[in-house]
């Protein structure tokens, strides 16, 4: 099923965050590796699935491929994600001190 493998793309933490940079815009290899602190080869790798996947789009200026995501549906599901994982921690954190 397509939504399991988007899915399963997206619960990779590099890939995710790498996803989670572009929501904010477009964005090169160098740009990305600085925002989710792994390797450049290992960036490159994750960008590569995610545009054999359909999920990020690429453009050259010059020699720089600028990334960015195909969908707006993939910035809400990426938001919608992340707000789960931070309500999941609020209530882990009030259950905590309570």
């Amino acid at each position: 099923m397509l939504a399991a493998e988007v899915l399963a793309l997206l619960g990779d933490r590099t890939r995710l965050t790498l996803l989670h940079a572009l929501t904010a815009g477009e964005a090169d290899v160098s740009t990305l590796t600085e925002v989710c602190g792994a390797a450049r080869p290992a960036v490159s790798q994750h960008l590569a699935r995610l545009r054999l996947a359909g999920l990020v789009g690429t453009r050259k200026e010059g020699r720089r491929v600028v990334y960015s995501l195909r969908h707006g549906h993939l910035r809400r599901l990426v938001d919608e994600a992340l707000k789960v994982a931070d309500h999941r921690l609020s209530e882990t954190a009030t259950a905590a001190d309570g």
